[in-house]
């Protein structure tokens, strides 16, 4: 029986945690509580090829049509080819899916041949899965320690020994552990405007990067198209999410002057791929100085509107929009990373003993662009898989990382002079203006001289921050074309070579972290 520790509580965190503890000893460690996370908002639902009239062999081609050439293909079918019956398994759970008179309902979201989204509670989707799921983790009476910050994952003699927590007194201890599974999430507050929690720091692949993990695929941040834009009184704004799902019932983007732009944007026009409508958005919004466009979902009536998007309906009511009767304005913000920590098709990464799943990891499973509602079922399928692979001989390195990396520190620009206080609004000003939708050179390396002038923090969620910043901006120059979610205007088209991965070499060694006793 072996040692489990499991970093995080939302989807991946729970599903490894129950399956690991059908033969393992597993400790569940969450930044706050179980309840909190990313998967809670999730809206708009988990795709899987669970109709009659749908294929698995038609999921995987949407997602590799979505990845923009970058998938890794065992991932894809791990992803596809598992979920139907990982959904499955989530209803023997107790996950109450939406019904229509048929049996299951299902949505059809961009980008997507098939209508195959399955949600829950119309908009709350995520919700109702971390119910189910948390429900479940006490019932198997798994111990979970709450309020417990990752400082750094172990390493002793080349192997995973254990976790490092900051726990809320302030107190630091160690959990040792034979496994650690990373399901801590994305890395969404380093922009100004994301649809992310304010928990989601990326710490977890901070953590695996200090430990000697190779990461990959960091300039690849999906922004969501529409996320309601509301001004508050210090000229800020809320990112509240507006699922896709609401286009995929009908609903259409507007400029100023109350034109659908997306017709002339893409032959599949709202239901485009995220990346190619998210910087449509953009270019309007640019074109009428900054002002959002809007979502129009007036046609769809009061009553619909209710009844399929509850969450999203009540949001903008609280907001004084009535949105059966008057568009929304709407914005892109940073929503999901396809990057994070190198893994294989069971959650392995480049550290005997260290796995990654979720939103941390990049499987390859999305490519530079992933699938609406790919997100909640990638954690779900490689959660289940990494539980399964803790008695398995360890692996080496994921064979699709093999190659050149691009190592941060020789990336430019040099060291500076200055040394300037960190200021998390003033990192996320600098991602989202010089690593946001449009990128060139000239804004990267700005950037770049940014990031490297802050002074960094003590260890911490800030600390974290910058030095993701710095490996994103990296990665970011290193790509010369545009891929997926990854647009340079100086690079505006993909690059004739074959498409390759930018692999970010680790730490010469694994930081030493002496926890006092």
């Amino acid at each position: 029986m072996a040692r489990v520790v499991v970093v995080g509580s939302g989807i991946a965190g729970l599903v490894a945690a129950l399956r690991a503890a059908e033969r393992h000893e597993v400790t569940i460690v969450t930044k706050g509580t179980v309840a909190e996370g990313s998967t809670r908002y999730a809206q708009g639902g988990i795709a899987a090829a669970v109709f009659s009239d749908d294929s698995v062999a038609s999921h995987v081609a949407d997602t590799l049509r979505a990845g923009a050439g970058l998938n890794v293909l065992a991932a894809v079918e791990a992803l596809c080819g598992d979920g139907p019956q990982r959904v499955r398994e989530l209803i023997a759970l107790g996950v109450a899916f939406d019904r229509d008179g048929t049996g299951l309902a299902r949505g059809l979201e961009a980008a997507h041949s098939s209508a195959r989204v399955l949600h829950a509670g119309g908009d709350a989707t995520g919700a109702e899965i971390e119910r189910a799921l948390a429900h479940a983790i006490r019932g198997a009476g798994i111990r979970v320690v709450t309020d417990a910050f990752l400082r750094d994952v172990m390493v002793s003699d080349g192997a995973v020994s254990g976790v490092a927590l900051q726990l809320a007194d302030g107190t630091e201890t160690v959990l040792d552990a034979d496994a650690v599974i990373l399901a801590t999430g994305g890395w969404g507050q380093l922009y100004a405007h994301t649809t992310n929690p304010s928990i989601a720091t990326g710490d977890g692949v901070a953590a695996a990067w200090r430990a000697g993990a190779l990461l990959a695929d960091l300039e690849f941040t999906q922004f969501h198209p529409t996320a309601l834009r509301l001004p508050f009184g210090d000229g800020g704004s809320r990112t509240f999410l507006v699922s896709e799902a609401v286009r995929g019932e009908g609903a259409v983007l507007r400029n100023a002057k109350g034109e659908r732009f997306m017709l002339d944007a893409h032959p599949d026009a709202e239901l485009a791929p995220r990346d190619v409508v998210a910087r449509a958005i953009a270019v309007e919004m640019a074109a009428q100085d900054g002002l959002p466009v809007v979502l129009d979902a007036t046609a769809l009536g009061a009553d619909f509107l209710a009844r399929r998007f509850p969450t999203i309906d009540a949001a903008c009511r609280a907001a004084g929009i009535d949105w059966s009767r008057e568009p929304v304005p709407v914005t892109p913000a940073a929503h999901y990373a396809m990057g994070g920590v190198a893994t294989d098709v069971h959650g392995r990464t480049s550290v005997p003993g260290l796995y990654a799943v979720g939103e941390i990891a990049c499987t390859g499973a999305h490519g530079a662009n992933r699938l609406a509602s790919n997100s909640l079922l990638e954690g779900l399928v490689f959660a289940h898989r990494a539980a399964d692979a803790i008695d398995t001989p360890w692996a080496d390195a994921p064979a699709w990382t093999e190659g050149p990396t691009v190592s941060a520190e020789s990336m430019p620009p040099a060291a500076s002079d200055s040394d300037v206080p960190f200021d998390r609004a003033r990192l996320q000003q600098v991602l989202w203006a010089g690593a946001g939708l449009h990128r060139d050179r000239t804004g990267l390396e700005r950037a770049a001289r940014a990031l490297a002038a802050m002074r960094l923090p003590e260890p911490g969620e800030d600390a974290n921050l910058l030095q993701l910043g710095r490996l994103v901006v990296a990665a970011a120059l290193s790509r010369e074309e545009s891929r997926g979610a990854h647009f340079r205007s100086d690079f505006p088209l993909p690059a004739d070579a074959a498409p390759h991965h930018t692999v970010l070499a680790p730490l010469p060694a694994p930081t030493e972290v002496t926890v006092p006793c």
